[in-house]
């Protein structure tokens, strides 16, 4: 329990029952309280298990430490992403859902258990988890491609599924293929180096190896799924705005028999040449038309979730390709 009240000096003062809790609130050297303090524009003063809260955004301040301290009770780690997380989640007030980020579904691997860390990725898991085909189109940072990566080591390591399949279209960014050293797999390696990475962070390395090795995850160039049907899978594709109509075409027509599909791609970084049109558009298009197990979650500049430059990146690419106004 906590309780809250208003001085009348315009401070907030809560307080948490359970003071075990509290360095690991404030962080290392108040680490926490000072980011929350320069995020908010609030003054933070703590002693014992209270802690005061004047300044700009009182109410909001004292959301996110209780958000913060409902984490911690459940046995999760706080540091930066989790306060960014957490004011983020909260500061929007838009909330059809009206949930504190504590009480958003879950993503669990063996290895590391996720979370939204924004209400798009929360409307993003819930998809995930309910539809058959999802399509998650946005920038780079979004958690577009990770998210599903996670939720299918989940579904794998509850056996509900027995294979992961990770694809990418092998677009050539400024290199020929056919100049590149090695064969066909060291070739297109570079180009799925994402999925990889993605991998790494939910799966013991050995683990991950071993997967690779017998088949379990399967790391794949778009062109090697013609002519299958892929049943009892988690099936990604990655960077899909750079697939052609019939590539696009060919892929959905994969999906088999228990089996979860999932789209992701960014229809502002397309790479094909200007004469070809981009199979994800169309897709987008094509599937709005199906309502029954399809989703589409489309993520916006706000939804950036990495360092806090790549969003303000994002933002200063978006203004530039604005046209300018005579």
């Amino acid at each position: 329990m906590r309780a809250s009240k208003e001085s009348n000096d315009n401070t907030l003062i809560i307080s948490f029952n359970e003071e075990e809790f509290i360095p690991d609130l404030f962080g290392l050297y108040d680490k926490n309280l000072h980011r929350i303090e320069t995020l908010l524009n609030v003054n933070l003063q703590g002693r014992g298990k209270n802690i005061s809260i004047s300044g700009k955004d009182i109410l909001l301040a004292k959301d996110v430490l209780n958000d913060l301290y409902a984490q911690l009770k459940k046995g999760f780690d706080i540091g930066f992403e989790e306060v960014d997380a957490s004011i983020r989640m909260n500061s929007e007030k838009n909330i059809s859902i009206g949930k504190q980020q504590n009480d958003l579904p879950l993503i669990r691997t063996k290895k590391k258990t996720v979370r939204a860390r924004t209400h798009k990725q929360n409307e993003y898991i819930i998809a995930l988890n309910k539809s058959e085909l999802t399509f998650g189109v946005g920038p780079a940072g979004t958690g577009k491609t990770f998210l599903p990566v996670v939720h299918a080591v989940e579904l794998l390591e509850k056996e509900e599924i027995s294979k992961i399949i990770l694809s990418r279209p092998a677009v050539e960014a400024g290199e020929k293929l056919g100049f590149l050293p090695g064969d066909l797999k060291d070739k297109v390696d570079p180009y799925l180096r994402p999925l990889y990475d993605a991998l790494e962070d939910v799966l013991p390395f050995k683990k991950l190896e071993k997967y690779l090795e017998i088949g379990v995850i399967e790391i794949a160039p778009l062109a090697f799924m013609r002519g299958r049907t892929l049943s009892n899978s988690y099936i990604i594709l990655d960077e899909a705005q750079n697939t052609n109509k019939m590539q696009m075409k060919m892929f959905l027509t994969r999906l088999g028999f228990n089996s979860r599909m999932v789209i992701t791609g960014d229809i502002t970084q397309i790479d094909l040449p200007n004469n070809i049109s981009s199979g994800l558009s169309e897709a987008l298009k094509i599937t709005s038309l199906i309502k029954e197990k399809v989703s589409h979650v489309y993520f916006g500049e706000k939804d950036v979730v990495r360092h806090h430059l790549v969003q303000k990146i994002v933002n200063a690419y978006e203004r530039s390709e604005k046209p300018i106004e005579r």
